[in-house]
């Protein structure tokens, strides 16, 4: 991946800025479970706010709310200061969010350079009808997205990729590519889910890398269970267990306290116990 610049340093103040998305109080019941109980974070400008936890510690379903794939039986959203009262996935883009899934959901029909043309397309001037009868501002506007498209392809590292098809690539390249598709919208906020499953260690280093880079243009939720990448990525961290918060604060914070420990050490014993 080719790492946008970032400034050496910037000022607290730049970091102490309102939020630009908040939760608070964020509660779901899927019938007598609760996923997530009372959650609240802030995704602040130039920031990466991490969110960890061990398998089943309510992460996603948080993601999803965030993304409104899934609406909180309690608490609310705000959105530069300003509630939502009814998010839903279509509204991300015209907010000027991005997210990308732990599944890449490629679309396997087109080429990767369509693929992350999807992610630009909040920016075409044209209608349905000028592209149906390839008018000149439609044609201009598939020049300008596909540009575009090429820009956040060559700093995700896929660019030579851009006429192959999804399929035909290695699961990795696979992320990269939609990772790419989010870049395109120019968002004020990513969020990534998973964003390091399948990857190897080295893998998972560049990645770690580009998403710290990416604070010189934006904000980023990361959600992730892998331990060293959020912890060495994250401005602020949210870990969560059994759906419920057990710390938040600093890498430096949180790093040594007994629930995170207990949490993780839990989840191994889970973990092994299965296998007994």
């Amino acid at each position: 991946m080719t790492l946008p610049e970032r400034p050496e340093a910037q000022s607290a103040t730049a970091r102490t800025d309102s939020p630009l998305l908040e939760a608070t109080g964020i509660t779901v019941h899927f019938g007598g479970l609760t996923a997530v109980d009372d959650v609240s974070l802030a995704a602040r400008p130039a920031e990466v706010h991490g969110v960890i936890g061990p398998n089943g510690a309510g992460k996603t379903t948080l993601f999803n709310v965030c993304c409104g794939f899934v609406r909180p039986s309690a608490g609310t959203l705000s959105w530069r200061g300003r509630e939502i009262g009814d998010l839903r996935p279509h509204h991300l883009a015209g907010m000027g969010i991005a997210r990308t899934l732990q599944s890449v959901e490629l679309f396997r029909g087109l080429t990767v350079v369509e693929n992350v043309m999807v992610g630009a397309d909040r920016f075409r001037r044209s209608g349905f009808l000028s592209a149906l009868l390839a008018l000149p501002r439609s044609t201009a506007d598939e020049r300008r997205l596909r540009e575009a498209a090429m820009s956040a392809m060559t700093q995700a590292g896929v660019a030579d990729y851009a006429d192959r098809l999804p399929g035909s690539l290695p699961y990795p390249v696979q992320k990269r590519v939609a990772m790419a598709r989010a870049l395109a919208a120019e968002p004020d906020l990513l969020l990534l889910d998973e964003p390091a499953s399948g990857l190897g260690q080295d893998e998972m280093e560049e990645l770690g890398e580009f998403v710290r880079a990416l604070t010189a243009r934006m904000s980023v939720v990361l959600v992730d269970h892998h331990m060293d990448l959020v912890m060495s990525v994250c401005d602020r961290i949210t870990v969560l267990d059994f759906g419920s918060v057990v710390a938040a604060g600093t890498p430096a914070e949180v790093r040594d306290e007994p629930a995170v420990v207990d949490a993780y050490l839990g989840e191994a014993a889970r973990r092994g116990g299965e296998h007994g």
